[in-house]
């Protein structure tokens, strides 16, 4: 008996392609499994063949230059950019666990979303834009769309003010056209070694906006603090924390005791805002997902808590309703039930406290 022809293994471009056609968020591929694909926030299995650990180091090789190649070999792990010839771009991770190479692709779109289509809080974010000086943090885990969302905070600067906008990126995400203001987007690796040499010399390149794309570690955090301090530039970042007030604690945690006096001072005097945020399947077909968002406003009420090392109270001050523009989960995830944006159920698992959000769900304030 003959045997059938085995099916011919995807490329990379293959796989890339079939995010874009399934309308896909990422693409995982991993030894002993077929491609992944995320869409509407959910991890599916394609129909593909399960893929060899060679298998994935080679799509992962068709993709990869020698920079990248370098990098994962030194350090187990590389972080780059990719486009396609249509023009839609990549963020690719090759990273290895137990031996074996894995991928994690993340599309990019070339569009840049405004707040309304993100359904982000329009208002406050528009207000937090147009501060000239200080520090802006996003927060939120690893794929909760902070770096989409400061995209739309840079296009809505790019589409209001003349100034200079400075990225630092690792890699470039959003590709920005120069429009009101003038762009310079500077990836770690291809254009600069590092973020502190990056941040180092960015004094001298006259910018009005920057974009450092994380805070990693002390080192970083003590740059972009210092980059925000003082006037005449706004910065934006983004922080791993699950909530706005943890977002402070996560900064002043990166110091020692004997700092800790001098930082706090810093950070508030120079902070302008904390956005954390949480993606949650959407209830709408045409919106594949919808961020609940908890919004920490530097009232000076917020300033004397950090000053004081009473930064465990700023969930009070979030959900008191003294400063309308600020909110915390509790109260965006009731919002999204009441207009049916996103199910009781998603939104439960996504509160910090289920029992508060049923109750405010149903119009009763949890003090």
């Amino acid at each position: 008996m003959t045997k059938p022809p085995e099916k011919a293994k995807p490329s990379m471009q293959d796989l890339l392609a079939l995010v874009l056609e399934r309308g896909a968020s990422d693409l995982h591929l991993k030894a002993g499994q077929p491609p992944f694909l995320r869409i509407r926030g959910s991890i599916e299995p394609t129909e593909l063949a399960r893929l060899g650990g060679a298998d994935v180091l080679e799509l992962a090789g068709q993709v990869m230059d020698e920079r990248s190649r370098r990098q994962f070999d030194e350090t187990g792990g590389a972080d780059f950019s990719h486009r396609v010839e249509s023009g839609e771009r990549f963020r690719i991770n090759v990273y290895r666990q137990r031996g074996w190479a894995s991928v994690a692709v993340r599309h990019v779109s070339r569009t840049i979303p405004t707040f309304e289509e993100l359904h982000l809080p329009a208002q406050t974010l528009q207000d937090i834009c147009e501060t000239r000086h200080g520090l802006v943090i996003f927060a939120g885990v690893t794929g909760s769309g902070k770096s989409t969302s400061i995209a739309a905070c840079l296009e809505y600067v790019n589409q209001h003010r003349r100034c200079h906008v400075v990225t630092i990126e690792d890699p470039i995400e959003y590709v920005f056209e120069d429009k009101q203001a003038i762009f310079n987007q500077r990836e770690i690796g291809a254009d600069v070694p590092t973020f502190p040499l990056a941040l180092k010399y960015l004094a001298r390149e006259d910018p009005d906006v920057v974009l450092v794309g994380e805070m990693r570690d002390r080192e970083t955090c003590e740059s972009v603090i210092r980059v925000a301090e003082g006037t005449g530039r706004l910065v934006f970042t983004t922080l791993h924390a699950p909530r706005a007030g943890g977002a402070i604690t996560r900064i002043l945690d990166l110091f020692s005791t004997q700092d800790l006096h001098v930082v706090r001072q810093v950070v508030a005097a120079n902070l302008v805002a904390v956005v954390c945020q949480k993606l949650l399947p959407s209830l709408d077909p045409n919106t594949p997902r919808v961020p609940a968002t908890e919004v920490l406003l530097a009232t000076p009420g917020v300033r004397k808590m950090i000053l004081e090392g009473e930064e465990q109270r700023l969930v009070e001050v979030i959900a008191s309703g003294l400063d309308a523009r600020m909110h915390d989960f509790t109260q965006d995830l009731a919002r999204l039930v009441r207009e049916e944006w996103a199910a009781p159920k998603d939104a439960y698992e996504a509160a910090p406290n289920p029992e508060a959000l049923k109750m405010a769900i149903r119009g009763i304030a949890v003090k």
